[in-house]
């Protein structure tokens, strides 16, 4: 494990592990422990730490100019992963809102993405993969391909054979085995 990686592990091992309760996850699922991301991904070290390892994570997808994902979990990555992305090699950001705002444009993508582009979308944590997969579709609907998701956490309930099977691969900085 790089020192950067670990450094992340240990924050967010710290900062947003929850253990010990009866949390409900966005999949509906039951479970005993939570992982509070925002804690970790608005911390600053936290924040740069993930964005750098995420960058490092598409390294080899040149193609990808357009990084994204689902409000409000994959904000502040998108936000930091643009910042940190640049002069080297500039990314642009948007998110997907899970419903039109009703005003204004009324749209359902905001920030900068260009119709027909290949993207990487981003999660805080992956359960089932149910949530991206709204941003997925969104997307693909601007006639974009999804090259990859990354995750910071993945909790190894289903979600990268269920991306897969929509032909998307899932890259996870972290499993829910690395905080065992």
């Amino acid at each position: 494990m790089t020192d950067a990686r670990e450094r992340l592990r240990q924050i967010i091992k710290a900062e947003s592990l929850l253990t010990g309760g009866a949390f409900t996850l966005a999949s509906g699922r039951p479970s005993g422990y939570f992982f509070d991301m925002k804690k970790t991904m608005l911390h600053p070290e936290g924040m740069a730490l993930a964005a750098d390892l995420i960058i490092e994570a598409i390294a080899d997808l040149p193609e990808v100019r357009f990084v994204g994902g689902l409000e409000v979990g994959a904000i502040p990555l998108v936000a930091a992963v643009a910042v940190r992305s640049w002069p080297k090699r500039p990314l642009q950001g948007f998110f997907v809102r899970k419903e039109p705002k009703g005003h204004g444009t009324n749209k359902v993508i905001d920030g900068r993405l260009e119709p027909g582009a290949p993207v990487v979308l981003f999660e805080d944590v992956t359960t089932t993969g149910g949530s991206v997969m709204k941003a997925v579709n969104a997307v693909r609907a601007e006639g974009c391909t999804v090259a990859r998701i990354v995750t910071i956490v993945d909790r190894l309930e289903g979600a990268r054979d269920n991306l897969a099977r929509e032909g998307i691969p899932l890259a996870a900085l972290f499993t829910r085995e690395d905080f065992a």
